[in-house]
């Protein structure tokens, strides 16, 4: 199933993608509890989701056109969004290489780092340019994890069953302001500079997450274009890692790394220009698109 959040005539609701992909069902009103995001759905367990499944699988339902919503971020997180830098062989080698330091140097430990919510964006929601702040707009696809059971110390072999699901990040970046600053929280935190969506795919329909096919096209252009079996820490080993001796949350999501491809380390540059249009793709979860606007 594939979960999402939307208004429809003024109102915010979470919902499912119909199969047939061209309309939705509003679980807000037709579940018990009326669940507005993930924490609420999962709060309400396994009745929950059979009742979800039972109004996917229904043929005879009708929904809401897509044509009728505005596509809301499938998470809303109350917490910044958790993200892995340096995550892909062939992006670290192509990052030193910008920089100018040993293109064989590779992180030995998980380079967390985080991006606040005021940074999240829908699908098809505009990105601003900021341009008054950076020169180097920069375009970055990730798997994000959704958690759906929360907790602490969780093993790699248990990992999974603490994901609710997968879902899309574009983890823009201002290049200029990462090394103005010394660390790369500023430079990754500007308002609308984290796309996500436009669903969350539950981890029952992605039989493995580290073997999908992950790309970035801007203006039609292939940029980046891999595959989640290149991360060199896994997804287990993410959710591992980052729950040692901090709890994760119902909602909260982790961007794992971008594959090779971005545009600071293209020779010229290629960042990101007002008119850009970003189409963020992979495989089995759909295509996160969004415009970059003055």
């Amino acid at each position: 199933m594939k979960f999402l959040r939307f208004t429809h005539r003024d109102r915010s609701a979470f919902g499912v993608l119909a199969k047939d992909g061209r309309q939705v069902f509003n679980l807000t009103v037709e579940l018990e509890g009326n669940p507005s995001d993930i924490p609420d759905f999962v709060a309400g367990g396994e009745r929950a989701m059979a009742a979800a499944k039972a109004i996917w699988d229904s043929n005879a339902r009708s929904g809401i056109p897509i044509a009728e919503i505005t596509w809301e971020s499938p998470v809303k997180p109350d917490k910044n969004v958790f993200c892995v830098g340096r995550n892909y062989r062939e992006h670290i080698i192509e990052g030193n290489i910008a920089r100018g330091v040993d293109p064989l140097s590779f992180p030995e430990a998980i380079e967390f780092f985080s991006k606040p919510p005021t940074a999240i964006i829908a699908h098809d929601a505009s990105v601003s340019r900021h341009a008054k702040l950076t020169n180097s707009l920069d375009y970055e696809v990730e798997l994000g994890i959704v958690v759906g059971l929360g907790g602490r110390d969780i093993s790699v072999e248990t990992a999974l069953e603490y994901v609710f699901g997968f879902t899309i990040v574009n983890d823009i970046s201002a290049r200029d302001l990462q090394r103005r600053h010394g660390q790369w929280f500023k430079g990754k935190g500007l308002d609308t500079t984290c796309p996500i969506g436009p669903v969350i795919v539950h981890r029952s329909a992605i039989s493995d997450p580290n073997k999908l096919n992950i790309e970035l096209f801007v203006n039609g252009e292939t940029r980046q274009s891999d595959n989640t079996r290149d991360m060199i820490f896994n997804v287990q080993t993410i959710v591992s890692q980052l729950s040692a001796g901090m709890t994760l949350e119902p909602g909260d999501v982790i961007a794992t790394g971008t594959p090779k491809g971005v545009g600071f380390a293209m020779k010229p540059p290629r960042c990101l220009n007002v008119g850009d249009v970003m189409v963020a793709r992979i495989e089995g979860i759909g295509e996160l698109r969004n415009a970059v606007v003055d």
